[in-house]
């Protein structure tokens, strides 16, 4: 059975032919997904685990700002090139969000956790590959992106000590999909809450109390992933136990689900080079703004993919709906939570800028870095509800199985964008910001005429 594949179209398969018509038998868990309040009940702990990775990295910026802007500098290097691979892989959430969540719609909850099986198999492996392709080449990529002198110093430190935790992010990841296919949100919440606090408390005792600087940081955080990797998994492996299905990877229904995420790994890595080439740009402006740069972004990580609950939201209920035959039900489901998300958006935004002075003197104690910070909060603050919309659009054709379409969007985003990120070398922080807007908007038009017309709707398993 092919676990994370895109569901198939056929003559039955296409909006607005006879597959319009909802089956006869439509599981009754699945007539009730779409609601507000099921919206609510799956984002609300969506966006619990969503934040918690981003305020690893809010944490981690804030111990490390402490100890100068070299430090924090190179910290902002590994972890652009750590965020970009793991990026990349998150195909290993979305693809088993997607299949998990069309076989419940469908009635099937032993596909549904074949899925999660294979996923954390595929997971595992790219962990350790990866772990190893950072640490044999960490200081050609923190070079790459411009780090030079104490900077890549530092950078280079800390990627290789990260790149240990790699396997168990990865087996989270691929986890935390198909448990939120299966509408088991709090339980991946209950869970990345512990490893947030574990790994908060970690770093302040190795950075500060045991005085490894950056080495601390990033001991703290492998330790934290690797502990989140395996208790994800575990529930899993007891679910499928329960059911009495085979716990043993196979390798053919691992590489199934390998080619299946093809098409989502160009997407994000499209989408990835762009977050790069701007960190590139930064990297020129010099360590100051370079560390603004990092905890600017840090504050768009945690306030943004904030947002994401509702994408998320989106990937299991449209996935849902569709697995069920009810394409209009869909429909309505996904105007709501564009609504929703792009009003949250806004809020957020207008907290961010109004609540400056309450936090920025705690992130940045450094007066160039605090005044190139401040210079950049109202552009981040203005794009929120912008890349909510982005957000949960793409979150629609994620879960809906239109990777192809996504594969080409991000291909197209990337070319219309990277040359005007190049165009901000040696310019301003707010510049690049600025760049960041036009990405956003430039996504918004390919999602939304996507999401207008009818080709990604597909029914089925």
């Amino acid at each position: 059975m092919t676990t994370t594949s895109a569901p198939a179209v056929g003559p039955q398969a296409v909006a607005g032919g006879p597959a319009a018509t909802p089956p006869a038998a439509t599981p009754p868990a699945a007539r009730r997904v779409g609601t507000l309040s099921d919206i609510v009940r799956l984002a609300l702990p969506a966006l619990g685990s969503l934040v918690a990775e981003p305020a690893f990295l809010l944490a981690d910026s804030a111990m490390v700002g402490r100890l100068g802007a070299d430090p924090l500098a190179g910290v902002a290097l590994a972890a652009t090139i750590l965020a970009a691979l793991v990026n990349a892989c998150v195909f290993l959430a979305y693809a088993t969000t997607s299949s998990a969540a069309r076989s419940i719609g469908a009635g099937d909850r032993d596909g549904a956790l074949r899925a999660g099986i294979d996923g954390v198999g595929l997971g595992l492996v790219l962990g350790v590959v990866l772990a190893a392709v950072v640490a044999a080449t960490a200081p050609e990529a923190v070079h790459l992106l411009g780090g030079t002198g104490g900077i890549a110093a530092q950078a280079v430190r800390y990627l290789r000590i990260s790149a240990l935790g790699l396997p168990g992010i990865l087996v989270a990841t691929a986890a935390t999909g198909v448990l939120r296919g299966l509408r088991r949100s709090r339980t991946v919440l209950t869970v990345v809450t512990c490893g947030f606090a574990v790994n908060t408390a970690l770093n302040a005792e190795l950075v500060f109390g045991a005085r490894w600087g950056v080495a601390g940081s990033a001991w703290g955080t492998v330790i934290a992933q690797t502990a989140m990797g395996t208790a994800l998994a575990a529930v899993v492996a007891r679910d499928s136990a329960r059911r009495r299905l085979s716990l043993r990877l196979h390798p053919a229904g691992m590489m199934r689900a390998a080619r299946a995420g093809v098409a989502l790994v160009v997407r994000t890595v499209t989408m990835r080079s762009v977050i790069v080439v701007l960190a590139g740009a930064a990297a020129t402006l010099g360590a100051a703004p370079l560390a603004a740069y990092q905890l600017g972004f840090s504050l768009w990580m945690f306030l943004a993919l904030a947002l994401d609950a509702v994408a998320i939201a989106a990937q299991t209920v449209v996935a849902g709906l569709l697995g069920a035959g009810e394409p209009r039900t869909a429909r309505i489901a996904v105007r709501r939570m564009t609504f929703a998300a792009v009003l949250a958006g806004t809020a957020l935004g207008a907290v961010l800028w109004a609540a400056q002075p309450l936090y920025l003197g705690l992130l940045a104690d450094q007066p160039a870095v605090r005044h190139a910070l401040a210079d950049s909060l109202p552009v981040i603050g203005l794009l929120q509800p912008l890349a909510a919309a982005v957000y949960v659009l793409d979150g629609v054709l994620i879960g809906a199985g239109d990777g192809r379409y996504l594969a080409w969007a991000g291909a197209g985003t990337a070319a219309a964008v990277i040359p005007a990120a190049g165009c901000v070398y040696h310019g301003s922080l707010t510049a690049v910001w600025a760049v960041f807007g036009v990405f956003l908007a430039v996504r918004v038009a390919f999602l939304g005429a996507r999401a207008r017309g009818d080709r990604w709707i597909r029914l089925g398993v």
